[in-house]
């Protein structure tokens, strides 16, 4: 049998770099080690990371039945509950993925779009001509509004508000490779009172919990009420709460094939997994597509001319579908991926995956990262070229930002249509340059990565006319 190779340093050692300085390490790994190879991030266990398109593919069709994925994400569970899509397998697991599927594609993105535009610019409606943001934290603020209107349905008001700040302060919380600890390292989940980390982790998810469980409780009664208007129409009464579009309102009214609802917890944890993973995701990979327009200006004059072709009120399903915005941000999520491995699989019987064999037990995750910057799949790696992506198409085992197979991500329709529409509404109204002194680098952020720090970008307004068409932008190292 042939076995990958193993990174020999320390347990502890490793899970050091794999917090404060991931991608060097990951970097350094592939170079000595090659496409595949085993960390041991927690002592006795170890997990094999395979960037290789061929061995890539082999793991997202590997059989529901043979693996566990949902279990390898434990460390989830104090952020999105047990009954999370990402925690669950098997029969649980389908479920949950048939009832939160249908939501997220079809019609009801349409309805979405306008949306996604008018939360962009009432962001940007008091910058005046000049403004210095915080790209991070702008593009956090936008798509929280966007979770908090299109899939929990809020108007503006106390629940929205208290929502909005509680996820806010959650997010910041476990901001930092020291604070992204408490999720890696359970024997720091001590309670000792508000003021200790944890304790004030779990004082802000106990009041989250109350808010969305109460707004679970008043939309299950808006539906009883209307279920009974339905039944005995009264004009002066029927408040037509059934034309509710967002997913809350779906998932409360969605049934499985027994024809079972689902549960307050299982909706909560679904909620919770969209507002704290949905948002933060696609917020930071719009701050560095927002990045990305200060280094190359033609780029987001070349956006800005394609958008122009439209006419002057583009529709939203007309601009999620131009080729080079979609190809920018594709390159975008190439370079700098929020997630840089894929879910693990625990195998549950000896497999082959690629050129490695596996016996039952070993786990093994996508390498989204060194994937991305294979250089014979994508020729200067480390370089900005959204034009490789109209040069070919790429399959989903060579470009996984979103994951594939049974654990492919639900939400990926939405947050690239989210993240296309936030970004060409900004460039239409604003010239974006850097107004920091050292370039961003990507920092942990919990499970995730992101620019490490607030990303400072100068927003000019412009005049809305439509540019002139720019050449084909050179590509710079």
């Amino acid at each position: 049998m042939l076995f990958p190779n193993s990174v020999p340093s320390p347990a502890g050692w490793q899970l050091f770099r794999w917090l404060f300085d991931p991608l060097t390490f990951l970097d350094q790994c592939t170079d000595r080690w090659g496409s595949t190879f085993s960390l041991g991030l927690v002592t006795g266990l170890r997990m094999t990371l395979v960037a290789d398109p061929e061995a890539i593919a082999d793991v997202f069709s590997l059989d529901p039945n043979q693996i566990e994925s949902g279990s390898m994400n434990y460390l989830l569970e104090p952020l999105v509950g047990l009954n999370s899509l990402l925690l669950l397998d098997g029969n649980p697991h389908r479920r949950h993925r048939k009832l939160l599927l249908p939501p997220f594609h079809g019609e009801r993105m349409t309805a979405y779009g306008r949306l996604i535009c008018d939360l962009t610019r009432q962001q940007a409606a008091d910058w005046g001509s000049q403004k210095v943001i915080a790209g991070r934290k702008v593009t956090q603020v936008i798509t929280l509004k966007t979770i908090l209107k299109a899939v929990f349905g809020l108007v503006d008001g106390d629940r929205y508000g208290q929502i909005q700040v509680l996820a806010a302060k959650i997010l910041d919380l476990l901001g930092s490779p020291f604070t992204s600890s408490l999720l890696f390292l359970p024997s720091l989940q001590r309670d000792w009172g508000p003021w200790s980390p944890w304790g004030y982790f779990l004082k802000l998810r106990n009041q989250l919990d109350v808010l969305l469980y109460g707004e679970i409780a008043d939309r299950r009664a808006e539906q009883v009420q209307a279920q009974q208007d339905a039944a005995q129409p009264n004009p002066a009464t029927n408040r037509g709460p059934s034309d509710r579009t967002d997913i809350l309102s779906l998932l409360l009214a969605a049934r499985d094939e027994a024809g079972q609802p689902m549960s307050d917890e299982e909706i909560r944890d679904e909620l919770m997994t969209l507002l704290l993973a949905g948002h933060e995701t696609t917020a930071t990979s719009l701050a560095w597509a927002l990045w990305w327009v200060t280094q190359f200006p033609a780029m987001g004059d070349r956006i800005r001319a394609e958008i122009a072709e439209l006419g002057p009120d583009p529709e939203p399903m007309a601009i999620a579908k131009l080729p080079y915005l979609n190809a920018f941000c594709q390159e975008t999520l190439r370079l700098y991926p929020v997630a840089l491995i894929g879910s693990p699989r625990r195998l549950l019987k000896p497999t082959t995956i690629g050129r490695y064999d596996y016996p039952a037990g070993a786990i093994v995750s996508p390498n989204i990262y060194s994937a991305h910057r294979r250089p014979d799949l994508y020729p200067n790696p480390t370089q900005f070229q959204p034009e490789r992506f109209l040069e070919r198409s790429f399959s989903n085992s060579e470009f996984l930002t979103f994951g594939g197979g049974n654990r492919s991500c639900i939400g990926m329709a939405f947050a690239q249509f989210e993240m296309k529409l936030v970004l060409a509404t900004l460039l239409m109204d604003w010239s974006v340059a850097y107004a920091g002194v050292l370039p961003p680098r990507p920092a942990r952020r919990g499970v995730t990565v992101g620019p490490d720090g607030p990303l400072r970008l100068r927003m000019t307004r412009r005049d809305r006319v439509a540019p002139a068409p720019v050449p084909k932008p050179q590509t710079v190292a």
